[in-house]
């Protein structure tokens, strides 16, 4: 699998963003349009990013397997990533993420048999007075979500 044109000419406006002796810089950028253009990232998909940026192909793997905002696997089709550390957890996110387990009848890093939802948990989202906070598809951020506004979120999603 290669990546579009369209997808190149994205990378391309971010790698203008550095010199260009540091194409690397523009990485994670690179995979973030990769994943939104394939859903996930493949191995081939992570080989296609590394050979654009002249990288070797497991520097690209170590920046996709570090981050949780990747998919290394196909997710459903809307990605719940839940942000767990311990000051959101301080602020009700471990109950939201017990309630949202047992909502969607499925754990961490799974998916409904339905392939709506994958439920991810995530590192520091740079909102803990705002916790508990769900990301959706790393796009969309929803704040303060108890579990009526959980549920709320889910109906709007289906």
């Amino acid at each position: 699998m290669t990546l579009s044109a369209s997808s190149l000419q994205k990378i391309d406006r971010e790698l203008a963003k550095y010199p260009p002796e540091q194409k690397k810089s523009a990485v994670m950028s690179a995979l973030i349009i990769a994943q939104d253009e394939n859903g996930w990232l493949s191995t081939e998909v992570m080989d296609a990013v590394a050979e654009y940026l002249g990288m070797a192909p497991v520097a690209v793997y170590e920046v996709a397997t570090f981050y949780t905002m990747y998919n290394l696997k196909p997710t459903g089709k809307y990605k719940l990533t839940l942000c767990t550390c311990l000051p959101c957890g301080l602020q009700g996110s471990l109950a939201a993420a017990d309630h949202l387990r047992e909502k969607l009848g499925i754990d961490f890093n799974q998916t409904t048999p339905d392939g709506r939802f994958t439920l991810k948990e995530g590192e520091c989202m740079g909102a803990c007075a705002m916790a508990p906070v769900v990301l959706v598809n790393n796009k969309k951020m929803h704040d303060y979500m108890s579990n009526e506004k959980l549920d709320q979120l889910l109906k709007s999603l289906e």
